[in-house]
């Protein structure tokens, strides 16, 4: 059965809001086709557990609302013999800020623009992050009353204490049916606002994300650690649910994450998978980690590397026999491992030095990058696989050579950041100003 008009708008739909990717949508229709199915394209999604019944109905929600504004809008002048090309998103209608639960309103429509982001601070309109841009939503500015209020009515009473005893707060906030967002609201100068980032409703994939697959290998060890970095907003949280959704499918194992908040949901599928968040289920990153050494894990992920105490434990339970898996705000991978060692004492750094060389297995450092086409961003990597030369750089205090390893270890899979970014410059993927707002070196970018 060939896909009809309504399939196809779904499963348009079901891209935008990164739902499923195309393989999935062009396996799905040829089964349809070689089955001969009378199913519609979103049940067949469902049936095949690559979407949620609560996912369908947002799509269709989305479809009929589009359909209902095609059927109500003149038809645009085209020109001849070509047709109008739909928009998977509906257009938006104006802003409101009144009456209840206007904050999932706008996080709602968040989603359905395509932003990453949704900003609301007081003295300023309210902000949209798409593609890495922030752009206003609305010409008006929030008063400090209104900001307030948009925030406070989603906070339950404990994060409400939080970010009127500490002044801000950091929790994860889902919108039954629409979307979940990791969130941050704070206590500024001009009174109360807050940042909710969206998070898809499940892991992404590494094609999902524009990452080379050669990354899978990464979650193929079972001791050591594995660090990724760049700075906030590069896709590091993404990166890491790729690589646990990966030892979650294929593997028999104990996952327990540290994270504050919890962000990507990982359901129990071959291994076992508990997720422990900093505030409601523990006190600190470190306590977490110091316990989770008795609960008996085989891959511990860290949502960030904050502070001595955090990293070496860190050290010590990839040491031990566990694979760690953590994030790190750092830029590229000679800074990472300078950081990891740099935290502690004089008295103790021979002995850290020894216990990184022999625990590191891999630093992923990675920028998002503007596309030339202007169509989103695009990943630009810096990999470094910890092999035996790298160790000894490590252990003998040498490693602002570790650069030149990089530049050499091309067949084991390593690159520079600089490296990467002059690839993808040559692909036309990306524009050489680009690439040099990005680059360590800028000398070194292909023209």
């Amino acid at each position: 059965m060939t896909p009809g008009p309504d399939d196809l708008l779904f499963g348009r739909i079901a891209l935008h809001y990164k739902l499923v990717t195309r393989e999935q949508l062009r396996e799905v229709a040829e089964w349809q086709a070689t089955e001969a199915s009378a199913l519609k394209l979103g049940d067949i999604l469902v049936e095949k557990g690559i979407l949620t019944p609560s996912q369908l109905q947002q799509i269709l929600a989305v479809q009929k609302e589009y359909l209902a504004r095609q059927a109500a809008a003149p038809a645009p002048a085209t020109q001849t013999g070509a047709a109008a090309e739909p928009s998977a998103a509906p257009a938006l209608p104006a802003l409101s800020l009144d009456g209840p639960r206007a904050l999932d309103r706008l996080l709602e429509r968040t989603l359905r623009s395509g932003a990453s982001d949704l900003h609301i601070h007081s003295g300023s309109p309210v902000k949209l992050r798409t593609h890495g841009r922030l752009a206003d939503l609305d010409s008006a500015p929030l008063d400090a009353r209104t900001a307030e209020r948009l925030v406070l009515e989603i906070l339950s009473p404990e994060q409400a204490a939080a970010l009127r005893e500490r002044g801000q707060v950091d929790f994860a906030y889902t919108l039954p049916g629409v979307g979940r967002f990791r969130s941050n609201a704070y206590r500024q100068q001009r009174g109360i606002d807050a940042v909710f980032r969206a998070i898809s409703p499940k892991p992404p994939t590494l094609e999902e994300l524009g990452l080379p697959s050669t990354l899978a290998r990464f979650a193929n060890f079972h001791q050591g650690i594995v660090l990724l970095t760049g700075p906030a907003g590069c896709g590091k949280s993404s990166t890491l649910a790729a690589l646990l959704n990966i030892i979650n499918e294929d593997r028999r194992d104990h996952i327990i994450t540290i994270e504050d908040p919890i962000e990507y949901i990982h359901s129990s599928r071959r291994c076992i998978v508990n997720q422990r968040q900093v505030g409601p289920h523990t006190g600190s990153f470190a306590r977490a980690l110091r316990a989770a050494l008795r609960e008996d894990p085989d891959i511990i992920a860290i949502g960030e590397l904050r502070d001595l105490e955090t990293i070496s434990l860190a050290l010590t339970a990839a040491e031990t026999g566990h694979l760690v898996l953590a994030t790190l705000h750092t830029s590229n991978a000679i800074r990472t491992v300078n950081r990891i060692l740099g935290v502690f004492p004089p008295s103790q750094q021979e002995q850290i030095r020894t216990m990184a060389a022999e625990s590191l297995r891999a630093v992923v450092s990675q920028r998002l990058v503007s596309r030339a086409d202007g169509r989103g961003r695009v990943p630009a990597l810096e990999v470094l696989v910890a092999n035996k030369a790298v160790g000894n750089l490590i252990r003998e205090n040498k490693t602002f050579q570790i650069r030149s390893v990089l530049q050499t270890g091309g067949a084991l899979g390593m690159c520079l950041l600089d490296s990467s970014l002059s690839e993808l410059v040559k692909a036309k993927v990306i524009t050489r100003d680009e690439a040099l707002r990005h680059a360590e070196e800028p000398q070194r970018i292909a023209g």
